[in-house]
């Protein structure tokens, strides 16, 4: 190991034993579990995780580590011109997007940690570098924006969370990492495909009697290249379609949730994942910019509709999750005004992410794993016209139907975050079997007791 390099507490840890000992491990130093068979209050004063094991935890979870291969099929019709990005994480994502950001909060700071498309091709480069060289630390030190100098949380109380976690979630010492699903722009980039010649899908509005989406001149009954015939099997529903982009995004969340559960095992620590499926309640925390409207827009009822809401005075508000800022810029912005001034123009970015000057599929700027960047970009076909304008009739339909994008789920979400803390092995040794803890684990606690003479 050169000087250059970074040594991490568990680097030589089997992936076979970390799989074996992965386990949510709840109860660190300084907790209290009060009532019931398993009542314990630790003797030991908290002990916060340092900024080389959370550098190691944020790696593990979403550090930039190379280029994506994209080894696709970039003949006409054959999708390969999906990508959006070739860039790699430690976790694997659709098209390449990262739609997944990664906050994380502690008792004296909250972070937000930049995704691929944040940095310039220079900076992605030298994280490449940094990231073959274990510069760790240093890399999470470059990637992270402060939003608040303590801790953000939401109320533990349900249902902001569950009963479950109460007695545990964000207590003093722990770090809690939480993932954002930004959706609209993978939405977007899969409509540019789904939408095209090749798979010709035709979607309804079920809010709207299953009326086309803003996509009657697109049908193949009228002329069009959308398969609007049921028996085809193409006819899906908006719903349908937003419920598969947010699975698709809760997959990405999913696999960096494993990943800091592993890199926990390896360094001795405890952690699991917790509830985080609150409409508003980690966003309100982090700061984001809420957007409020109207139950009878929310759901785009008719005109009649909204009058018999305003009369009944059942008409209420509701927040979502707009975009996060700082200092008037936005850290997190979905691609829908106002943000982009209409719908056409959030179309227009996404094309432009990826034949745009410094996009996928630009061949100049060397970020690729191909050896002749500029040649193959040069052969991957274009975004057809008829895809791309059925793909804006679709976003401005919903856009003026709703007034939101997208219409069935907020342009963010949080389903589940993780905690991670120095266990107590007071609590395990007290209730459990000797194998409840990993070598690993109590070489961390026996490090406390020592520190502490208890």
């Amino acid at each position: 190991m050169n000087q250059s390099q970074e040594s991490v507490s568990g680097e030589n840890y089997s992936l076979f034993d970390a799989l074996r000992d992965r386990r949510s491990r709840r109860f660190g130093l300084g907790m209290k579990n009060e009532g019931g068979a398993l009542a314990h209050k630790s003797r030991f004063a908290p002990k916060p995780l340092s900024e080389k094991e959370e550098a190691a935890l944020v790696f593990a979870a979403c550090g930039i580590t190379g280029y994506a291969l994209a080894d696709l099929c970039y003949a006409p019709g054959a999708g390969g011109n999906i990508m959006a990005g070739l860039v790699g994480r430690t976790i694997g994502s659709g098209d390449a997007i990262h739609s997944v950001a990664l906050a994380v909060t502690n008792d004296e700071s909250t972070w937000l940690l930049k995704r691929p498309r944040d940095f310039s091709p220079v900076e992605l480069q030298e994280l490449i570098q940094k990231s073959r060289s274990n510069e760790f630390t240093e890399i999470y030190q470059r990637s992270r924006v402060l939003l608040k100098p303590q801790r953000a949380a939401p109320p533990v109380t349900p249902l902001v969370n569950i009963s479950t976690n109460q007695w545990s979630a964000q207590a003093a010492g722990t770090t809690n990492f939480v993932p954002i699903n930004d959706l609209s722009l993978l939405y977007i980039n899969g409509l540019l495909n789904v939408l095209d010649e090749s798979n010709g899908a035709f979607i309804l509005d079920e809010r709207a009697g299953f009326r086309p989406a803003g996509l009657g001149r697109f049908a193949r009954s009228k002329g069009g290249h959308l398969e609007d015939d049921p028996k085809r099997g193409r006819v899906v529903t908006t719903k349908h379609v937003e419920l598969m982009v947010a699975e698709f995004v809760s997959i990405e969340q999913g696999m960096m949730l494993q990943n800091l559960a592993l890199m926990t095992e390896a360094l001795g620590l405890g952690g699991f994942p917790y509830f985080a499926n609150h409409e508003t309640g980690w966003f309100e925390a982090l700061g984001f910019r809420m957007q409020t409207m109207p139950v009878s827009q929310y759901f785009g009822v008719n005109r009649f509709a909204r009058v018999a809401f305003k009369i009944l005075q059942k008409d209420l508000s509701i927040s979502i999750p707009l975009a996060l800022e700082k200092n008037g810029h936005p850290l997190l912005k979905p691609f829908c005004p106002p943000y982009f001034p209409t719908m056409r123009a959030a179309v227009e970015a996404v094309v432009n992410l990826k034949f745009g000057s410094g996009g996928a599929f630009d061949g100049k700027t060397g970020i690729a794993s191909w050896k002749d960047p500029a040649k193959i970009s040069g052969k991957v076909p274009k975004i057809s016209e008829a895809a791309f304008e059925a793909a804006v009739a679709y976003c401005e339909y919903l856009w003026a139907r709703y007034g939101r994008f997208p219409v069935h789920v907020a342009p963010f979400r949080t389903v589940v975050s993780f905690q991670a803390a120095h266990l107590d092995g007071e609590f395990y040794d007290k209730f459990y079997r000797e194998e409840a803890l990993s070598a690993a684990q109590r070489e961390d606690f026996e490090k406390t007791r020592r520190a502490e003479k208890l």
